[in-house]
């Protein structure tokens, strides 16, 4: 899955020249945590979060004095001054596992997507779990997860999905997982609210369900 069909589009982005006020005011009308910074042909030069404004302001542990002296400074400082210029990015043509190692590897709660050099989305951390529910079928109306003992038959995902069809069993995902530790486990998303006649079928036709 492409995460063209998942990120935010057209996210709204900030100039380098754009005062800290401002961008605090973006994030919180909007609830972001992040801004990507374009330049005025909508190329990247850069990224602040909400961490790089809390950084930014005042602390509540120094004197009034020294709160008014710093904040009197924030307002009058650009973005460029604070943001982070080191990007990580992902492509326009990215896949969710593309996103997914690098959110991992970067520890980073957003990243921009370029089609070239220009900006045309911003792919978060929340993005990617609303992406993989859609893809697992979570919350879906009527919606369960069963989970079955792969005996390594190399006929068992076909035998599954053939009672499936057969008993006109609506599904929506069928996925095998190899577990040292849990044991070779298939799972499959049922859509019906007769889990119980499901269960019952599937052991009559020698599928181990796992219970717990």
């Amino acid at each position: 899955m492409y995460i063209l069909r998942h990120m935010t589009p057209d996210p709204i982005t900030v100039s380098p020249a754009t005062l800290l006020p401002e961008a605090r005011a973006l994030l919180n009308e909007y609830r972001f945590r992040h801004l990507p910074v374009v330049d005025e042909y909508g190329k990247l030069a850069g990224i602040i979060t909400d961490r790089d404004l809390r950084s930014a302001y005042p602390s509540s542990v120094i004197s009034d004095s020294e709160q008014r002296l710093v904040y009197e400074r924030v307002q009058k400082t650009a973005v460029s001054e604070i943001m982070s210029m080191e990007c990580v990015t992902l492509e326009s043509d990215a896949t969710l596992d593309d996103a997914l190692f690098l959110f991992d590897r970067e520890q980073v709660g957003a990243l921009p997507v370029l089609d070239g050099e220009r900006v045309v989305g911003i792919f978060s951390i929340r993005d990617l779990n609303a992406a993989y529910r859609v893809l697992f079928g979570v919350g879906e109306k009527g919606a369960i997860l069963i989970s079955i003992h792969d005996d390594g038959s190399p006929t068992i995902m076909t035998k599954l999905v053939t009672l499936l069809e057969r008993e006109r069993i609506p599904f929506s995902r069928v996925l095998r997982i190899y577990d040292k530790i849990g044991g070779d486990t298939i799972y499959v998303r049922i859509n019906t609210f007769k889990i119980a006649a499901v269960l019952v079928l599937f052991e009559e036709n020698g599928f181990a369900v796992k219970k717990g």
